[in-house]
């Protein structure tokens, strides 16, 4: 796969970042650098490898899920939170669209 200077333009736009011809220009090899090396990756023989998170066997230490029963701190608190909304849909916050 190979990136031209409009389609790094697009994904500039669609980050909402602002990015002058100049470095458009710098951009082009550096993001073709990376998906080339990207797909290096994608050629690796991994069957029979399992997935992992770290390159060190760890666990998570977990909790209790515990809701606290004080009024001024605890949970079930949704109505009083939601009061100051300003626009609640079903027990949440309402929030405007972001997607274009």
């Amino acid at each position: 796969m190979s990136v031209d200077t409009a389609t790094v333009a697009k994904i500039a736009s669609l980050a909402r970042i602002k990015v002058s011809e100049t470095e458009l220009q710098a951009m082009v090899p550096e993001l073709n650098g990376i998906l080339a090396w990207v797909e290096q990756l994608s050629e690796v023989d991994v069957t029979g490898i399992e997935p992992m998170t770290a390159v060190i066997p760890n666990t998570q230490r977990l909790r209790e899920d515990i809701v606290n029963a004080d009024p001024l701190t605890g949970g079930d608190r949704r109505d009083a939170v939601l009061a100051n909304a300003p626009a609640p849909e079903h027990g949440f916050f309402g929030v405007p669209k972001v997607i274009e």
